[in-house]
């Protein structure tokens, strides 16, 4: 992680302090109910689930949404496939990529046994469609390649026959999500850079503020910066979730002229551990608790901003020019 200058990191340290040491104002994982009352309040209508084809068509171009963090252990991944489920429960069609290429593990997380991931497209062994395991209807998982170092270490004929696998997805699906590493590496910053809109998971601790803070830093110096969004996880309550955004969103404002708005937040929940030791997706195991609650608004709204956005098309192409 780089170091923030000082005037910045004394900002940010000093605009969070009134979070720290202050005890939780309600139980961390009040009743749905009233968790679903705060966060949702229009519904979305619901559209019919397809079942997905990783076929091209010249119709229409998936948006692309990346999902990162400023350091590991913030939920990221847990957010990436929880929202993915809900999003294809709505009627989209989503494909999922664990695009984590040093310590893939979206599949342990869904209880996913995948005979083929990255690697194998990689080595041209097989193809796209092929590595696609169809999780339920209206969602794809592409699993990811547990120990590639980076992108760049691949021969330029490896990266064309990637790219050209890859552009398949974008005519195949409405969103792809893209489970990025934690971090500022060179692979984080091509796929968070080359898409179309960024979520930046974080946590109300000072040092998962502080390196998602470099996160978004570091982005902003970038030719072309997707438009970000902060979801806040493993909040005591709606109203420190809704604290930390703007505190973090005030101090890149003034110091980076960029708007960080929240696209939503996951309250600390025992429900989500519980799924996790069992593998088994907290908004299938345990529906109706806090933070399915939260995801499902989450989903929501990047429903809702998904369609009145558009996508800009080669995403992939996009990608792997930032590493030649």
């Amino acid at each position: 992680m780089s170091t923030l200058p000082k005037d910045q990191a004394s900002e940010l340290r000093r605009m969070m302090a009134g979070l720290q040491g202050r005890p939780p104002a309600v139980p961390a994982s009040p009743p749905a109910a009233a968790v679903q009352r705060s966060l949702i309040r229009s519904p979305v209508p619901q559209r019919r689930p397809t079942q997905p084809q990783i076929t091209p068509s010249r119709r229409r171009t998936a948006r692309v949404i990346a999902i990162a963090s400023g350091k590991g252990g913030v939920g990221k991944t847990n957010i990436a496939v929880n929202l993915a489920i809900s999003l294809a429960r709505r009627g989209l069609r989503i494909v999922l990529i664990d695009a984590d290429l040093g310590t893939a593990n979206v599949d342990v997380v869904m209880n996913v046994q995948s005979r083929f991931d990255l690697s194998h497209v990689i080595r041209r062994e097989r193809t796209i469609d092929e590595i696609a395991v169809s999780i339920e209807s209206g969602l794809r998982l592409i699993a990811g390649a547990s120990g590639l170092a980076s992108v760049a270490d691949l021969s330029p004929l490896d990266r064309q026959s990637l790219i050209e696998e890859f552009a398949c997805l974008e005519s195949a699906a409405d969103i792809i999500l893209l489970d990025c590493g934690a971090g500022i590496s060179q692979n984080v910053l091509a796929f968070a850079q080359s898409s179309d809109e960024l979520l930046v998971v974080t946590t109300p601790e000072p040092t998962a503020l502080t390196d998602a803070y470099a996160l978004v830093k570091v982005l902003t110096r970038a030719p072309w910066t997707p438009p970000m969004r902060l979801v806040v996880s493993q909040t005591n309550t709606l109203r420190e979730g809704q604290v930390v955004a703007e505190r973090v969103a005030s101090v890149a404002a003034r110091f980076l002229g960029v708007a960080l708005e929240c696209a939503g937040q996951v309250l600390r929940d025992q429900h989500v551990a519980l799924a996790v030791r069992q593998r088994v997706p907290f908004v299938v195991k345990y529906p109706d608790c806090p933070a399915s609650t939260c995801i499902a608004a989450l989903a929501s709204w990047v429903d809702a901003a998904s369609a009145a956005a558009s996508a800009r098309s080669g995403f992939f192409r996009r990608v792997f020019r930032f590493f030649y």
